[in-house]
């Protein structure tokens, strides 16, 4: 009997994204190939026993996603192109930026046969920045083109039509390679399943790394105001404090793990617990994502949300009359975020509209069995 079962390799710059953004993903390629995964180390027991019982075969690094670091990066280039040519994969799937823009010029040297880039957000890449993310940012475009450059063997994956447009624009991609746009990573709506939420002790979440792209200045500013009205309002944020260069400042950190304002609840293994206390989910990121995944998640769940017209978030806001599910706000506008908490505070029952309304909106665009339908064509493995 001829084993038409191929291998793939998937890279990532976090260990913890393997089972939350890309589970089903894997146990869809695991059916009929076999799977191998480039991680930094993992740090949770329970993504190490999964992946075990999945029988996905893991190659651990110390790669650091976050930051600039050129001896970390050539040691993770090494040790990626000796894994190559180890396990000589048919397929190979990096995301996020270190192993799409490394791992992409390496499998074009070992000459896989498929190669499948995803990007899942443009970050500060692309946007206003300071000198020193400046410089950063322009080696990573230089790099990315390069990394990009037109090959059959090349099909690039994008979570959003604006980030696709952006690098065009550029000039870092062009009409002959091939690209294509999908709806995020999905989100499981058996895993992430209704609850009506709270109305009457309102609280708005926040889920996110602290880093100022996200918005937690806003988020902390907006809440401030907000209680000064009313007093009986919660705010919670979800999220690490990594070493990141986009990180907040060490005086809002301390303000906020104060408790005097926010409830800091620091990095959870499952947001689902705290989803389902929340009343409200609130994302005011600037730019850079790709579709954020706690909206998805807080839409699943039937939250309210409010988030920014910026890349990537704006694809989660239903704006028609009947069907929406929440509201955008500009980037950097702390009085429109309050005004937005203000108008749930006030309408109640909006909340559980709203909420209704953004399950309907993710079970028509981002269940996750119709994002990895897509992305298995794409990858040519379905």
């Amino acid at each position: 009997m001829i084993d038409n079962r191929k291998k793939v390799l998937i890279a990532c710059d976090s260990s913890r994204t393997l089972l939350d953004f890309r589970g089903k993903l894997i146990e869809e390629l695991l059916m009929k190939n076999d799977v191998h995964v480039f991680t930094p180390k993992i740090s949770q027991q329970h993504v190490r026993e999964r992946l075990q019982i999945m029988n996905v075969t893991v190659h651990e690094n110390k790669l650091n996603g976050s930051n600039v670091s050129i001896f970390s990066d050539l040691k993770y280039i090494i040790q990626l192109y000796n894994l190559i040519k180890e396990i000589k994969p048919d397929i190979f799937f990096p995301y996020t930026f270190k192993p799409v823009i490394y791992g992409t010029i390496v499998a074009k040297l070992c000459k896989i046969g498929r190669i499948t880039p995803m990007l899942t957000g443009l970050g500060y890449n692309f946007a206003d920045k300071t000198p020193k993310k400046r410089l950063v940012s322009t080696i990573t475009r230089v790099l990315l083109k390069f990394s990009l450059s037109s090959s059959k063997r090349i099909r690039i994956i994008f979570q959003n039509r604006d980030d696709y447009q952006k690098l065009m624009a550029s000039g870092i991609i062009g009409v002959k390679q091939q690209a294509f746009v999908v709806n995020g990573s999905g989100v499981d709506l058996t895993h992430y399943d209704y609850s009506p939420p709270e109305i009457k002790q309102i609280s708005f979440l926040m889920i996110s790394r602290l880093i100022n792209a996200k918005g937690i200045k806003e988020f902390y500013e907006a809440a401030k105001l907000i209680r000064q009205k009313f007093s009986n309002v919660r705010f919670k944020l979800i999220g690490s404090y990594d070493d990141n260069i986009d990180s907040i400042n060490k005086e809002l950190y301390a303000s906020i793990r104060s408790g005097e304002v926010i409830e800091y609840l620091g990095p959870v293994d499952d947001v689902r617990p705290y989803i389902k206390e929340a009343s409200i989910l609130v994302l005011p990121s600037y730019y850079g994502e790709g579709v954020p995944r706690c909206i998805l998640e807080g839409m699943a769940m039937g939250r309210a949300i409010i988030t920014c017209d910026s890349v990537g978030c704006r694809e989660t806001v239903n704006t028609a009359a009947k069907q929406r599910n929440g509201f955008l706000i500009p980037i950097k506008n702390v009085a429109a975020l309050a005004s937005k908490m203000e108008y749930y505070l006030k309408h109640t029952k909006n909340i559980l509209t709203y909420g209704l309304n953004g399950r309907s909106f993710a079970k028509e665009k981002f269940d996750v069995n119709l994002v990895n339908a897509e992305m298995l064509k794409i990858m040519q493995v379905d």
